[in-house]
């Protein structure tokens, strides 16, 4: 049995590996575990092959269920934000977590941190934990100040809210109640359908809801209708019949220029306002929405489409961004759609804007795609053939399936070579994109704050700030530690701790990537080379607290300080390994004890013993054998410290003769004071120490001519393999143990470095890394079809052609198992005059320079932070910054920054009336259609007056002629002096208008910085 009477250790790891496999069903309530205590759970019951080694050792024992790193300070209910599932949490059916309860208990003052499954997904559903519920303040309407803040889940209904808030607020049972929402400060929208859902009524994190009590005279305090505050300035609510919702618009402040209106942040919606404004201002896309050109084109029957509804709904936000009424719009029905079909989307976490535009991007592809029916078509490898036919042959395939405005506007081609590297099979192939990825250039380096924990036992730890490779060892931090310190590297050991213990402890070549930003890294100086060594052994070494827990039969032993390494010889006394660990907790142990206030007789201060030159205060035993951590002998004996008398000692004084099965399930030895003792048995310890090592005796106080157990001979003989547990009585621990100075450190000089990083990369730089050639990982191998097996083979990219507009995207977030991490370097890029042409290795590419549109920002770090956006409306040709519900003027300096994450490039042939567009196409075919009618109309006139039009034939070098049409003088005269008379309006217009930018201008200034390239 396991500590606690808990099931075996086979069992509880068995048990709890089938229970981590239930499916999820719909109402079912999971809970949260904090990864770190569960990877202690799996090393203590060796839940995975490499963990099995450490099964069963006290050493990792997890103790009670641990929530803390999961939980925001101060608070037992609130989770902290930008958690990640099976990195930070665990989630166990409940059936698991009332098991590992009742095995190890949950930690003092926590709450279980249960969730609901709740069913997502428009047509293909699927369930999915609810890890953050919904917080809504709740208030009455007659005293709306005394807010109550409480969490919901999304699949709670209002009826559920209602009752809740009825129950809060005291309402009486026969009083009449309804529900209202308050938006935007002084507007409000009633919850009339009690059947709907949180995630169905759009209600977002921190929503205001209001109940409202019927009066005595049976009127309601609001009327019968949504209602605004006396002199509110906010429009009524307009409702969408297809989402079942209300949205609301600013209409008090109306912009004065089309497209410059902010979005309302729903709460973590940012990053989807920063996606959306991009695309609201790449001209193509918006002027093919507002002329309503998708309506002929939407293509409700596309099983990989969204049946038009993303279409239509993206439609109707751009034209209320576009119609010049508002300065902000609240795009309530366009989140809920984008939820509805991507499930990802639906709550109210941060996202990354990149991932919900690449989303909108597909989804209004699939919606618009003119291909009603996608034949099927078999992929064909280069094969030797000219990369001109083989490119024009992918892409037609392409458009044979994929034909859509998307692909119009974004689409490219790049070529993708793959080279065996057995064989030297070489494939080629051609693929379309619709953005392109750009690796960052990589930091080499990283810096790593770490403990240094000295072999003087006097010294505090003190803290370094280390500069590591990023891709390196746990041997280069021992060698950058060293540089600073002084300390050989080979007589360091790297650990990690955590909560008391060693939550590992880490091997010279292991990978500094498996230390993680978190972590509290110590490392401990030994007192022998730790490979070249061995006639000695490395012991971990914890502390703890014995006592026995009312009401049951076993003994609790908590874990308290910080544990620490000590090197002690394979073959050494008892009485030795007892000085030895004494002095490495010397800085702990208080060196004189008050006693107490009924005690007749005071303690009289002891002479210091000295080891090493550092004073011991008298707690080394008398008589013990003078080597400690060196060769070094001793001083004389000192005088005994007054220290408990035996005989209040709560323990059993019998001698252990053989394996004692301890409270946990592990098997070990404990040294007992009685029996042969050895010299300087005259004073009572501070504490017993016990070995355990998995359940096998690998150490022993033995005979040399033999193998059995025994006690006698007062020597141990340890293996690589021994922990070893310091247990203290709670009457000594308190009264010799001073937990006040466990914390204390020092700060080396390093702390105050901070690293310089490199200025800025070139946008060039990004493109260049990009089409470098390179290695596939083992994890993601090629298969050849020569070798017929997978390959590591060798890949590159390239590009072929290029859209009209250039999505690019910045990679600015690496993963790892062990790392989340956001690269910040500033990244130049250029506002016009992109040449992409050096990249392109067709040589039959078209014009490719390109001005930049928008930019997609985001600030903060890894998993949290804010998303903006900085756009150039098309209209004036001016830059904005778009923070949400705000915009603002942007000057062209401020464009380039950190921040910048997602860019936007327009190609400079494809500007409004240069490009070659469907959109533009139709407008042109109109044009013709109005010359044709123009000619139509000479030739009535000249029917009419029955002249005949005179005709010149004018001669070429190729014998050819062109007509030149004349009517009569009147007639042209007529035409003539109209096309002036609109050419003259035309221009009036456009003086008109530029006179409005001048002094619009004036108003806001404007720096033209014009950013070169190389």
């Amino acid at each position: 049995m396991a500590e606690g009477g808990a099931a075996d250790l086979d069992t509880q790891r068995g048990e709890i590996a089938a229970l981590l496999k239930t499916q999820l069903r719909k109402g079912d309530t999971w809970y949260l575990v904090d990864s770190h205590w569960f990877k202690q759970w799996k090393k203590y019951v060796g839940f995975d092959s490499w963990d099995k080694y450490q099964m069963g050792d006290q050493h990792v024992y997890p103790g009670p269920v641990d929530n803390s790193g999961l939980l925001k300070d101060g608070d037992v209910l609130a989770i902290k934000e930008h958690l990640i599932d099976e990195l930070d949490y665990i989630l166990v059916p409940t059936e698991g977590w009332n098991k590992l309860v009742s095995w190890y208990g949950l930690t003092e003052g926590q709450e279980p941190i249960a969730r609901k499954v709740v069913e997502q997904g428009m047509f293909v559903k699927h369930c999915k934990v609810e890890v953050y519920l919904t917080e809504l303040k709740l208030c009455e309407d007659s005293n709306m100040d005394n807010m109550i803040t409480r969490r919901f889940s999304k699949a709670d209904t209002i009826d559920m809210i209602e009752k809740e808030m009825r129950e809060l607020f005291s309402i009486p049972d026969e009083k009449e109640t309804r529900l209202w929402n308050r938006y935007m400060s002084n507007t409000f929208e009633p919850l009339n359908k009690p059947d709907s859902t949180i995630q169905d009524a759009g209600l977002y994190q921190g929503q205001v809801l209001v109940i409202e009590q019927k009066n005595e005279d049976g009127t309601w305090p609001r009327g019968s209708t949504a209602t605004n505050v006396k002199n509110s300035s906010y429009s009524l609510p307009s409702y969408h019949p297809y989402t079942n919702s209300y949205d609301y618009s600013d209409q008090s402040r109306p912009s004065e220029r089309s497209g410059l209106c902010g979005l309302s942040n729903l709460g973590n919606t940012c990053f989807m306002n920063s996606a959306v404004q991009c695309l609201s201002n790449t001209p193509p896309l918006t002027d093919y929405f507002l002329k309503d050109k998708y309506t002929d084109e939407l293509n409700e029957d596309n099983p990989l489409g969204m049946k038009g509804e993303i279409a239509r709904v993206y439609a109707e936000l751009i034209k209320q961004l576009w119609s010049g009424k508002y300065s902000y719009v609240t795009p309530r029905p366009f989140k809920t759609q984008v939820g509805r079909f991507a499930p990802q989307f639906s709550g109210y976490q941060q996202q990354d804007s990149h991932e919900l535009l690449a989303f909108l991007l597909d989804g209004l592809h699939e919606d618009l795609n003119r291909i009603r029916k996608k034949p099927y078509i078999q992929l064909k490898d280069a094969n030797g053939r000219p990369d001109k036919v083989v490119a024009e042959e992918a892409w037609e395939n392409h458009i044979k399936r994929n034909d859509s405005i998307i692909v119009d506007i974004f689409h490219g081609l790049f070529k993708s070579t793959l080279v065996c590297p057995v064989c030297a099979k070489v494939s080629v192939t051609f693929d379309p994109f619709c953005y392109l990825t750009l690796p960052l250039p990589m930091k080499k380096e990283r810096t790593l704050e770490v403990y240094l924990v000295r072999l003087d036992p006097v010294a505090k730890p003190t803290q370094y700030k280390l500069t590591v490779p990023k891709v390196g060892c746990i041997s280069d931090l021992c060698t950058a530690l060293s540089n600073l310190s002084g300390v050989p590297a080979e007589k360091m050991i790297v650990t990690d701790i955590y909560n008391h213990r060693f939550h590992r402890i880490f091997a010279t070549n292991e990978n500094l990537s498996s230390i993680m930003e978190r972590d509290d890294i110590y490392v401990f100086e030994v007192a022998v080379n730790r490979v070249e060594d061995t006639d000695h052994v490395v012991i971990p070494v914890h502390l703890r607290e014995k006592y026995k827990q009312s009401g049951y039969n076993h003994t609790s032993t908590p874990l308290f300080g910080q544990p620490f390494l000590i090197a002690v010889p394979r073959t050494l006394s008892e009485d030795k390994l007892y000085n030895m660990l004494l002095l490495r907790l010397y800085r702990f142990v208080r060196s004189s004890v008050e006693e107490d206030e009924d005690d007749c007789e005071e303690t009289q201060p002891s002479k210091p013993h000295t080891v090493n030159g550092n004073a011991t205060n008298g707690l080394l035993e008398e008589g013990s054998p003078s080597e400690m951590e060196t060769d070094e002998q001793d001083d004389e004996s000192s005088q005994d410290q007054e220290l408990p008398s035996e005989n209040d000692n709560s323990q059993s004084e019998d001698s252990v003769g053989g394996d004692n099965e301890l409270e946990n399930g592990v098997v070990g030895h404990q040294i007992s004071s009685k029996g042969q003792q050895p010299v300087g048995h005259n004073r009572k310890r501070l504490f017993t120490f016990q070995f355990n090592n998995m359940g096998k005796t690998d150490f022993s106080l033995i005979k040399e001519d033999s193998r059995q157990i025994r006690f006698d001979e007062g020597h141990l003989r340890l293996s690589d393999r021994s922990y070893l547990s310091l247990d203290w009585e709670p009457e000594v621990k308190k009264k010799y143990f001073d937990e006040t100075i466990v914390e204390d450190f020092d700060k080396h000089e390093s702390m105050e470095y901070k690293p310089q990083k490199k200025a800025f990369f070139k946008l060039k730089d990004c493109i260049d890394l990009f089409t470098t050639k390179e290695k596939l990982g083992a994890d993601d191998p090629w298969y050849c079809p020569n070798c017929k097996q997978h390959q590591q083979a060798t890949k590159k990219l390239d590009l072929w052609s290029l859209p009209p507009v250039l999505v690019v995207h910045l990679k600015r977030f690496s993963y790892s198992r062990y790392m989340r991490d956001k690269l910040d370097s500033l990244v130049d890029f250029p506002l016009r005059d992109l040449d992409m042409s050096e990249f392109l290795i067709n040589p039959n590419a078209g014009p490719c320079r390109y001005d930049l549109i928008a930019v997609s920002n985001h600030y903060g770090g890894m998993g949290g932070g804010h998303y903006t956006a900085y756009a150039k409306n098309k209209d004036d040709g001016k830059w904005y910054n778009f923070d949400d519900s705000s915009v603002s003027p942007a000057s062209e300096d401020q464009i380039v920054s950190k921040a910048a994450y997602v860019l936007f490039y327009q190609r400079q042939d494809t500007v409004k009336g240069t490009g070659y567009f469907a959109l533009d196409r139709e407008e042109e075919e109109e044009d013709d259609e109005e010359e044709e009618e123009e000619e139509d109309e000479v030739e009535d006139v000249e029917n009419e007056t029955g002249e005949k039009l005179e005709r010149k034939t004018v001669s070429s070098g190729h014998g050819a002629s062109s007509a030149a049409c004349t009517s009569t003088q009147s007639d042209e005269e007529d035409l003539n002096e109209n096309r002036q008379r609109k050419n003259d309006n035309d221009q009036a217009d456009d003086e008109e208008e530029e006179e409005d930018e001048e002094e619009e201008e004036e108003q806001v200034p404007n720096r033209d910085v014009t950013m070169k390239t190389n």
